[in-house]
């Protein structure tokens, strides 16, 4: 069977320029970065460049980038770690309702701790406004966070006037662009941002590696004690080739993510128009101008989520559900709940996410496999609300 990947939001296939790149670190560079002699300054030397190439696509200083393991990892190190080295007493938090469970999670265990937490709404396309952020921040206000595009319907907050508010107020600013650093030329120190989390599988990089972006002079307790690696703010020996193949992806995203930026839209506003637009068993959720150019979220009307997927899965077709499947039951997406989506839409959502490997004809495919079988399933075909 051919099978489709549109799944590109949860993970990218890795480009064979960044597995070269990698493989002499997995093979005969073995040495620990940690070392002395000439195998681990090889090491050493590999962790520098690829810290410079990351740094680089920032627009920030090398200095500044801690890897971690990944983008949850990179979250909690800048939340838990901003507020023990500066504020272990407590205080008040702000984030948004619709944040990745890396950041709402850790909100939630941060407000088991003692601080008062805000959970900022969304308007019906998933987008937050700068007036209530504004309206939200108190004298002891702390930290704000606040994802750069949501990873569920791609849709991009207005990150700048955000970071302008914080700032003015005096409050620090943290940013997960986990999903929007592939698509948008993102700039920590333009947008006045504090500390910014990223990572390899999202960019045709690696998995099990990640990067945070500290501003310079801010100070953030490590998560792990031991080692001096990572300015002190992460004990371990390096993921060499994980690391190395985070800075070849960043390197390579600089020079290609207008051509993908391209190519995503074009594919999107492709299925877009022929699948949803002019059919009323399906919603759009979260907008087409102010989202990323890879990802678009839809519902059926009064269908099964679960069921979808696997339906799909079963005709080659891979995709995502906007809501998690446990135990047999699709729970409502907290996304969607916050953009106050109602039912017949709440559960029945698919994110579909365009990469740099899919073409016109996949996307062709795609619509008709969908298309096939709701006429089969008799999908109701009511107007939308």
């Amino acid at each position: 069977m051919e099978r489709i990947y549109l799944d590109n939001a949860a993970a990218t296939p890795i480009d064979q320029r960044v597995l070269y790149a990698m493989l002499p670190f997995l093979t005969t560079q073995y040495g620990n970065p940690s070392s002395l002699h000439y195998f681990g300054q090889q090491a050493r030397a590999a962790v520098h460049k690829a810290r410079a190439q990351v740094a680089h696509s920032l627009g920030v200083q090398a200095q500044n980038i801690v890897f971690t393991s990944g983008g949850t990892e990179a979250d909690n190190l800048a939340i838990r770690g901003y507020l023990q080295a500066n504020h272990p007493d407590g205080g008040h938090i702000i984030t948004t309702a619709v944040e990745h469970h890396a950041v709402l999670n850790t909100f939630q265990e941060m407000a088991y701790k003692g601080y008062n937490v805000t959970f900022l709404p969304v308007d019906e396309n998933g987008r937050v406004d700068v007036a209530d952020v504004q309206k939200a921040i108190r004298q002891d206000t702390i930290l704000i966070s606040v994802m750069y595009a949501n990873n569920e319907t791609g849709t991009v907050q207005p990150v700048k006037e955000i970071g302008m508010t914080a700032h003015k107020a005096g409050v620090m600013f943290h940013v997960d662009a986990v999903q929007a650093f592939g698509y948008i030329p993102i700039r920590p120190l333009a947008d006045h941002i504090d500390l910014l989390t990223l990572c390899g599988h999202k960019i045709y990089g690696p998995k099990g590696v990640g990067a945070l972006y500290v501003r310079q002079g801010l100070k953030v307790a490590p998560e792990a004690y031991g080692g001096s690696q990572e300015h002190h703010l992460r004990a371990g020996t390096e993921n060499v080739a994980g690391i190395v193949g985070l800075g070849a992806a960043s390197a390579i995203l600089e020079e290609e993510r207008q051509a993908r930026c391209e190519q995503a839209a074009a594919l999107k506003h492709f299925f877009y128009e022929h699948l949803i637009q002019h059919d009323a068993r399906f919603r759009l959720n979260g907008s087409m101008t102010a989202a990323l150019p890879n990802i678009i979220n839809f519902s059926i009307r009064d269908a099964d989520g679960s069921v979808i997927l696997i339906a799909l899965d079963m005709k080659g077709l891979a995709v995502s559900a906007g809501a998690a499947c446990e135990s047999g039951a699709v729970e409502p997406s907290h996304v969607l709940s916050a953009m106050h989506v109602h039912e017949p839409w709440l559960r029945s959502s698919i994110r579909v996410s365009f990469g740099k490997e899919n073409t016109r004809e996949d996307i062709e495919k795609a619509v008709h496999i969908i298309k096939a079988m709701l006429d089969l399933t008799g999908s109701k075909e009511d107007h939308h609300e």
